[in-house]
């Protein structure tokens, strides 16, 4: 239980990071805002066009009779959108990761380099295509994973009582796991660790994956907040990725503001 609470600690310290340095948080908030627009742009043009793909999706009903052709395509778009804003969703966090890696890779490494006692950060030897083709590749392996525990909670969901109630928790703590492991992946790639040993690094200490994990996942829930609450939860699991792999957290370093002498990009000497 106490590495539950150490968990939940993280996320609210890189919350507690973010608000405290202004400009790291304003820079973070950019590829949310991108994906944001992004989706937004093309759930727009499923509501504007939905109706006439479905219409020339479905070419046999052409010759159906009222109100059976109507009420036919009529659900199959709102299935199509429904599909569209759960595949948004369940995708937001990758695809923001994926279009921020140099936002959130330089976000990554300023906190490193707040919290670490002599003041440097792991930095990636890789290419910045490298970096995203890695980033990228794995995101689509982690979102398999995601989606295979998905179709079996989903039929567990048909399961008396336990669909109901016992099932829907399961899911929030599989949806924490894999949230955590995309967003420690950025300080974690930064030093080497391939995704095997960072899925057997999550494991090793599932209490404390599920206390920063869990929370956010059901935050993400709520329409936009993913978008305000990623910068922080990039600076979280960098905490969090210090801790898992045994290196120290400068005490109180993350409470520091951002015209302290804690940011690097502030005072270049510290």
């Amino acid at each position: 239980m106490r590495d539950l609470g150490a968990g939940f600690g993280h996320l609210l310290k890189g919350q507690r990071w973010v608000a405290r340095h202004g400009r790291s948080y304003g820079f973070g908030l950019v590829p949310g805002l991108i994906t944001l627009v992004l989706y937004v742009a093309v759930l727009v043009a499923l509501a504007l066009w939905g109706e006439d793909f479905v219409g020339w999706a479905t070419p046999f009903a052409d010759d159906w009779s009222s109100p059976w052709l109507g009420l036919f395509r009529g659900f199959l778009t709102a299935v199509l959108f429904a599909l569209a804003l759960l595949l948004a969703v369940l995708t937001f966090t990758a695809v923001t990761l994926l279009v921020g890696q140099p936002f959130y890779e330089a976000l990554s490494e300023r906190v490193d380099r707040d919290v670490s006692p002599d003041g440097t950060a792991p930095e990636s030897d890789l290419p910045l295509w490298r970096e995203l083709w890695v980033s990228g590749r794995d995101s689509l392996r982690i979102l398999v994973r995601a989606a295979v525990w998905g179709v079996l909670l989903f039929a567990l969901g048909f399961l008396p009582v336990v669909g109901q109630t016992v099932v829907p928790v399961i899911g929030f703590f599989v949806t924490g796991f894999f949230l955590t492991e995309e967003l420690a992946a950025v300080a974690l790639q930064r030093r080497g660790v391939e995704l095997r040993e960072r899925l057997a690094l999550l494991r090793s200490r599932r209490m404390l994956v599920w206390g920063f994990g869990t929370p956010l996942g059901v935050s993400f829930l709520v329409p936009f907040v993913a978008v305000f609450l990623m910068p922080g939860a990039v600076a979280g699991a960098t905490l969090l990725a210090r801790e898992l792999l045994g290196e120290e957290i400068r005490e109180g370093a993350e409470s520091q503001s951002e015209d302290g002498p804690a940011d690097p990009a502030v005072s270049p000497g510290h």
